[in-house]
């Protein structure tokens, strides 16, 4: 009878004990669903590009090695959410960093393996410490010297058939070693048959197929990843990585931005900044022909001033770096948006010259001036103001206060607002950077911007690149020489 008693009294326990397993058994329910759609969903994308590539075994091996890495890690964070449930917070805190660990070099690894859209992409978002966790800017940041080098025949192969006509013919000289290679194509000295010394960027082949094909898997795996990535728009940011990516398939394209660029330093009030000459009669759509540039990597040319004391010259490169970049952005309507030390030389005289026009941004007059009237409201440091010019340009938070947007406003203008104060630009260090980097990751988190301007994907990317470039030589950058003028010149 005892026992009869104490088992019914148990009962009510029992009860809610049974009720929460159930709840966490149709939570883990629900989960694994939502893991096997994911890996279903990798697995479909996979197989349809697998029946496009059946005639090209490699890419059918490339396709099988590149589709099913991404269905592991993206498993992986799926079954971490799973196994944080049942682990105390600061433990889960831990396994879900050295995930990231190991996730963000098997990225590494399938991106130098395989190239295509994936080292692309990773270049992309090496410098992004505000949409990925610090262990995948480490690795990806390893990936902006990762390209390999085409084998010669293939860039003699392009060119001739694109030409019509024999290497020879078409060149007086031709360097087999190329100057730079990069995921989509790779650059070679040359020297034309009227004297002029060249720089000939050959695409790869068939890497249209190959990046479509990419970015398909690429865009799955983000969906199968996104709930342990920091919290943004992870929807635009996709689509506009995408169509970065694309665009730099565009040789055509790319050439008219090198010329408009090229143009508008040449034409305008710059000192010392510049952009190579098109060579139209010898472009295709696989091939770009342009001035032959002399100079050095920024970072080789900073490296060695700076080592000879000479911080004078260092704050001068870099302040018409600083320059050229707020002068596209405000003035030009366009921008290079691919900040990568080797796309910026260093000549003789300390010019700067800036390559590589693959990668590129249109700003219409109206997102121009809202950026514009975003400086002013920061300069004046009218919060109220700049908040309703983010939202303006089209950002936006989960519950739609402005805590968020005062942060983010506050990491990307505080320097210019100091700026006009001091009359001098300064970044912060590394550490600050990070520190900034963390806080307004943790605003991000309580109340995340769930929409995010496609213009500010790019953008956001070239000054976080930047101002890691600043960050390290910490240069004194004359505020009044380098920005006020374009601020001005912008307003009129």
């Amino acid at each position: 009878m005892q026992i009869e008693r104490e088992f019914r009294a148990s009962r009510p326990r029992r009860l809610e004990a049974n009720a929460g397993l159930r709840e966490w058994l149709r939570v883990v329910d629900a989960i694994l669903g939502a893991i096997e759609a994911a890996v279903w969903e990798v697995r479909d994308a996979g197989e349809r590009a697998w029946d496009e590539a059946r005639s090209t075994p490699e890419e059918v091996k490339r396709l099988a090695a590149t589709g099913w890495c991404l269905t592991a890690i993206a498993a992986s964070y799926r079954l971490h959410v799973t196994r944080a449930a049942f682990l105390p917070r600061a433990r889960a805190a831990r396994a879900l960093e050295a995930l990231h660990e190991k996730n963000a070099r098997r990225f590494y690894e399938l991106s130098v393996e395989h190239g295509g859209a994936f080292l692309k992409v990773g270049q992309l978002l090496s410098a992004r410490a505000d949409l990925l966790p610090p262990a995948w800017v480490r690795e990806l940041a390893r990936l902006q010297d990762a390209a390999p080098s085409l084998p010669f025949e293939a860039v003699r192969a392009t060119v001739e058939e694109d030409f019509g006509e024999p290497l020879e013919d078409a060149f007086a000289s031709f360097d087999e070693a190329p100057i730079a290679a990069a995921s989509i194509g790779q650059v070679h000295r040359a020297r034309t048959h009227d004297g002029r010394d060249v720089a000939v960027k050959v695409r790869r082949p068939g890497i249209e197929a190959l990046v479509a094909r990419d970015l398909d898997l690429l865009e799955t795996f983000v969906r199968g990843a996104r709930a342990s990535l920091p919290p943004s728009d992870w929807d635009t940011i996709v689509r506009e990585v995408r169509a970065m990516v694309l665009a730099e398939l565009d040789y055509a394209r790319e050439r008219e931005t090198m010329e408009r660029l090229g143009a508008f330093f040449a034409d305008g009030p710059f000192e010392g900044i510049r952009a190579p000459v098109a060579v139209p009669e010898r472009c295709t759509a696989r091939v770009l022909v342009s001035s032959f540039e002399r100079g050095d990597k920024i970072t080789d040319a900073l490296d060695a001033l700076a080592e000879a004391g000479a911080h004078a010259r260092v704050s001068t490169i870099l302040g018409r770096l600083i320059e050229a970049y707020v002068a596209q952005v405000l003035e030009a309507g366009v921008f290079q948006a691919d900040p990568h030390p080797g796309n910026f030389l260093v000549a003789d005289d300390d010019a700067l010259v800036i390559l590589d026009f693959g990668c590129a941004k249109e700003l219409p007059r109206e997102v121009r001036d809202g950026y514009l009237a975003l400086v002013r409201a920061a300069l004046l440091s009218d919060r109220a103001r700049v908040v309703a010019e983010l939202a303006a340009l089209g950002f936006e938070t989960a519950s739609g206060r402005p805590d968020t947007l005062e942060r983010f406003a506050d990491a990307m203008l505080k320097d210019f607002r100091d700026a006009a104060a001091s009359g001098e630009l300064r970044f912060p260090d590394g550490e600050g950077m990070l520190r900034q980097a963390r806080e307004l990751l943790g605003a991000a988190e309580q109340d995340p911007v769930v929409r995010v301007p496609e213009h500010f994907v790019m953008l956001g990317r070239v000054f976080g690149t930047l101002a890691g470039l600043f960050a390290h030589y910490r240069p004194h950058i004359d505020y009044a020489t380098h920005v006020l003028p374009v601020f001005m010149r912008a307003g009129r």
